[in-house]
């Protein structure tokens, strides 16, 4: 009997295992769909990844060192930036990806550097608030930070940039 409680136990850990881990795989894809539009400069691919009255932050700091908060009630400003025409492409790396998730609720947090082509504009770190629909995981809320000096990038990504 403790036996075949225990097989039980395991089999309904391990599904709740891999349930976690598909739905951190399709966060992670909606992240990563999110950048690829950007770097495509598809400003509809970038809607897809976000839900409906979906909003955007900023912290930073600013030119005397205090620290500023900047928000954008919609994304409509950033749609339009990424589908403006430009031969530049604007590339956002990404790595140390944690996400959690509550039911239908999740957040992901990861370090990210951007560049202008090949030249380094700023890093830090985003934060992503989403919602699973009927569509799959939507970003409802994105809010990240912003600097120029103190970014530790990995080689690899600073490699990747370096002309």
């Amino acid at each position: 009997m403790k036996k075949a409680l225990i097989i039980m136990l395991c089999l309904v850990l391990d599904q709740a295992t891999y349930a976690q881990s598909d739905d951190q795989q399709a966060i992670q894809l909606v992240i990563k769909t999110l950048f690829d539009a950007m770097y495509e400069g598809d400003s509809s691919k970038v809607h897809s990844v976000f839900a409906a009255g979906a909003g955007m932050a900023t912290v930073m700091r600013d030119k005397s060192g205090s620290a500023v908060l900047r928000r954008e009630p919609s994304i409509d400003g950033f749609l339009k930036a990424v589908g403006t025409p430009r031969k530049e492409k604007m590339t956002e790396e990404f790595w140390n990806v944690k996400v959690q998730t509550d039911g239908d609720f999740a957040q992901a947090w990861c370090d990210y550097a951007f560049y202008i082509d090949h030249t380094f504009s700023h890093c830090g770190i985003d934060a992503f608030h989403l919602i699973r629909t009927k569509e799959g995981w939507k970003i409802f809320h994105l809010a990240d930070t912003r600097r120029k000096d103190g970014c530790v990038i990995p080689d690899d990504i600073k490699n990747k940039h370096t002309k």
